[in-house]
């Protein structure tokens, strides 16, 4: 999985664009990744990519970071992150599962809808900024090593 993860990286470094288009590219994905619009995050990041003139393989790439497999840890962290940064105490419900329509969802799931929001994109804020100088210096480095 590390090597497949590593050479999928070298492939995006590896398009004829400035390693700061690129950094810039990786980020606004990885920003979409944590976003809160869930279902819609191949969409935005084709729309943004299209929109910012950026790099759209490595747009949509860095937002697969949101995955089947990394989904929950994700929005678990965005939320419990949400909760501290609202200053909200937030008790988890007694949901009788028997019963639970979909109307009611929204009701048991409503105070947690901002905590949720705001977690997703301060979180999602500092991920991408850290991602940029990450994903710009790994670019430099890999070219520079290319050309010995």
């Amino acid at each position: 999985m590390k090597r497949y993860v590593r050479e999928r990286l070298r492939g995006l470094m590896q398009f004829d664009e400035t390693p700061r288009r690129l950094a810039l590219a990786f980020a606004l994905g990885v920003f979409i990744a944590f976003s809160p619009w869930l279902g819609l995050h191949i969409v935005s990041a084709v729309a943004l990519a299209w929109l910012f003139r950026l790099n759209k393989v490595v747009v949509v790439t860095a937002s697969l970071l949101n995955n089947p497999w990394t989904i929950v840890p994700m929005y678990v962290f965005c939320l419990w992150s949400g909760i501290r940064i609202t200053g909200q105490d937030i008790a988890l419900p007694e949901i009788d599962w028997g019963r639970l329509g979909f109307g009611d969802l929204f009701t048991v799931l409503r105070p947690f809808l901002w905590p949720f929001v705001a977690g997703t994109l301060v979180v999602g804020t500092v991920a991408a900024v850290l991602s940029y100088f990450l994903f710009a210096w790994a670019v430099r480095r890999y070219r520079r090593l290319e050309q010995r």
